[in-house]
């Protein structure tokens, strides 16, 4: 290479790490803004529980979003804008009291539940902010709260008893049957043809006392058996039926009352705006739609949101 060559090369290395340098300091001033709202009806817990949720959650989950200096430095920055604004959106720690009760039992299930899971807090967060890491120790205080929390099951409970029992002779007398098929808000109709489906897991719900069975049609069975669930094929429906947990004396438990059956129906075309799943919950032996308006359906993928990995599924089929 002759020193004219080498003149040139050197040159065009130079000009682009000016570029780059440009470039750098210019998205800096890309900066969707990140605001603090006032606090009005902030997380209350002991005080172990609240260290842990504000030190390994607020960032993300309240109006309290503390950066560090790397965090505002463009592009990690954007990034970190999205995850607040999703974050906020499918919990805020800092609206926690405007939630009803039974509302704030559910999301510290969901939250354990996420932790037990893996999916909180989220991995690449939780790599360079290694404070938010979630221990051993401190997934036992929180699972102790939330359990501590929960109704207790008292054998030959004689209210759910009576609520089963009025159930059955309501169904027997023709009085709890749906003569029409229910639709969501948006569009979802509730498919009784779920009875007939496989069971592919089960699940306990300790903050509300109710037990659970997933059911699977034939598309996404068959995608279990092909282990062809990353992602779930189009036309996979999942069917969550939920009913009070009732014991007998000698502490058998067994399904109550029905509360509600949950749909999961895969068609990354039709629900794109949702992650590529359409939500729909009946509640009651009525099957009443849930929701008033059709953005209860980001309700649930908020919820749904930190298994994206897992193409937003929490509960994986039982492995035969």
């Amino acid at each position: 290479m002759n020193k004219l060559t080498f003149r040139s090369s050197k040159g065009k290395i130079l000009f682009i790490i000016i570029v780059l340098v440009i470039a750098f300091v210019g998205v800096q001033f890309i900066h969707p803004e990140i605001k603090n709202p006032p606090v009005t009806a902030d997380f209350v817990a002991p005080p172990d529980v609240s260290a842990i949720i504000k030190r390994a959650c607020y960032d993300c989950h309240s109006n309290e979003t503390n950066l560090s200096w790397y965090d505002k430095i463009a592009p990690v920055y954007w990034g970190v804008a999205a995850h607040v604004k999703q974050g906020r959106e499918g919990l805020n720690f800092s609206n926690w009291k405007k939630m009803a009760p039974a509302d704030q039992k559910a999301k510290l299930w969901e939250i354990v539940n996420q932790i037990a899971a893996g999916a909180m807090p989220i991995k690449s967060y939780e790599l360079v902010h290694p404070a938010a890491k979630v221990s051993s120790e401190d997934f036992a205080v929180l699972k102790k709260y939330v359990k501590e929390m929960a109704p207790k099951n008292k054998p030959e409970d004689t209210a759910k008893t009576n609520a089963v029992t009025k159930q059955y002779k309501q169904w027997q007398n023709g009085k709890i049957m749906v003569s029409s098929l229910p639709k969501a808000l948006n569009g979802i109709t509730y498919i009784p043809d779920y009875k007939n489906w496989q069971a592919i897991s089960t699940t306990e719900r300790f903050d509300n006392g109710t037990m659970r069975v997933i059911f699977a049609n034939d598309i996404a069975v068959k995608a279990i058996k092909d282990d062809n669930i990353h992602p779930w094929p189009n036309g996979a429906i999942f069917a969550k039926v939920a009913w009070d947990q009732n014991e007998d004396k000698d502490g058998n438990v067994k399904t109550g009352a029905f509360k509600q059956v949950e749909y999961m129906i895969k068609d990354d075309q039709k629900y794109s705006s949702t992650k590529g799943w359409g939500f729909a919950r009946f509640k009651t032996p009525k099957m009443v739609p849930y929701g008033k308006t059709l953005l209860f359906a980001n309700e649930c993928i908020n919820c749904h949101r930190p298994q994206k990995d897992a193409d937003f599924v929490f509960t994986q089929p039982i492995k035969h």
